[in-house]
């Protein structure tokens, strides 16, 4: 069946010979087989009440996104510090790993052997340095600069990132940690832009969701139970997460501001993990667990997704001994991925991917 859909520049594949093309490993089929049946039991079971959203993409994204909402509210409301303390560790290297796969190898841009050093290399040092916002706002000007759109959006595009290095200059130190908490929006905002909608104004429900609740917790009309407070793992309580996230903010807004980088990371995660895989798939029906894996394998390639699964086993195991460690080096390690973001973003509106034909 022929459809429009945002290909970002990729190839357009038939995505079902690719996905079995490919070999998984027997371990991995030996796991996710068995699922796949109980999932398909689960379907047949539940017959015309899953069948929209099984064949209907945009109703299934929307299903989605409210319950990655809804989710990630209910977790700040019921214990903030351990939705702190947990998320990074269980979820922080598989959601770089999406950060890699959508925003650079399955557009291709890693294929793009002139944005190597002007762009690579500052969004490298962005990641390693102590001047990561001029190396990662560096990085997002050479990409204006490179991508291929019009000079008048590359201009728009040049004049918004000045404005934003002079923004980040004027801030000094507080910039790198105003941008820690103005990241996880732009997930969100990557995430509405990924592809052409049906139905706007009913896909807008994620988005306002996200907003409503955002400043509920903001204003502090939203606040964790009394024994969310208390329900808080070992030195990572309060005081831990105020002096990082909130250093030297008056109450009550520092732990407003706390709990809403809390809630806006989990919706940033679910974005990634969940959302824009859903949105970013050619066919519109859902794949099995083994055909995710398979095309999981395809786009990274054995020896990256070793090295992802080696990092994120290593990251769990060193928590069971040492949370606060584990957690402080993924963050450490993951520095560079929110001026990834930021450089899709620029990508996105200088060059403006166009949706075309494609067999799905």
């Amino acid at each position: 069946m022929a459809g429009k859909i945002m290909t970002f520049g990729r190839k357009s594949v038939n995505e079902h010979l690719v996905n079995h093309e490919t070999k998984l490993p027997a371990s991995a089929e030996a796991v996710l087989a068995p699922l796949d049946r109980v999932r398909w039991m689960l379907l047949k079971l539940l017959g015309p009440l899953v069948k929209p959203l099984v064949r209907r993409r945009e109703l299934r994204v929307l299903a989605a996104g409210c319950g990655v909402v809804g989710l990630s509210l209910a977790a700040v409301l019921i214990s903030p510090f351990w939705l702190l303390a947990l998320g990074p560790v269980v979820l922080g290297v598989p959601h770089l790993v999406a950060d890699i796969r959508y925003l650079v190898l399955r557009p291709g841009l890693h294929r793009r052997r002139i944005l190597w050093l002007p762009v690579g290399l500052p969004l490298l040092l962005a990641g390693t340095s102590n001047f990561n916002m001029t190396s990662g706002l560096a990085a997002c000007a050479a990409m204006a600069l490179l991508a291929r759109g019009t000079w008048t959006r590359k201009g728009i595009a040049l004049g918004t990132i000045a404005a934003l290095t002079a923004a980040a200059w004027a801030a000094g130190d507080v910039a790198a940690l105003i941008f820690a908490h103005l990241h996880n929006f732009i997930a969100v905002l990557l995430w509405w832009c990924w592809r052409p909608r049906k139905g706007l104004r009913r896909q807008a429900v994620v988005p306002l969701l996200f907003l409503i609740a955002s400043i509920l917790l903001a204003a502090g009309w939203l606040e964790p139970w009394a024994r969310g407070f208390a329900w808080q793992p070992s030195g990572l309580g309060p005081n831990y997460h105020l002096s990082f996230l909130a250093p030297g903010v008056a109450a009550p807004w520092a732990l407003r501001l706390v709990l809403l980088f809390a809630f806006a990371q989990s919706v940033h995660y679910g974005v990634w993990l969940r959302l824009i895989p859903e949105d970013d798939r050619l066919q519109e029906t859902p794949r099995t667990f083994r055909a995710s894996a398979r095309a999981l394998q395809t786009d990274l390639g054995k020896p990256l997704l070793a090295g992802a699964a080696v990092m994120a086993l290593g990251i769990a195991v060193w928590s069971v001994f040492d949370l606060a460690a584990a957690r402080e080096n993924y963050l450490r390690m993951a520095l560079f991925h929110g001026y990834l973001e930021l450089i899709a973003a620029t990508w996105l509106f200088v060059e403006r991917p166009t949706s075309v034909e494609v067999s799905a």
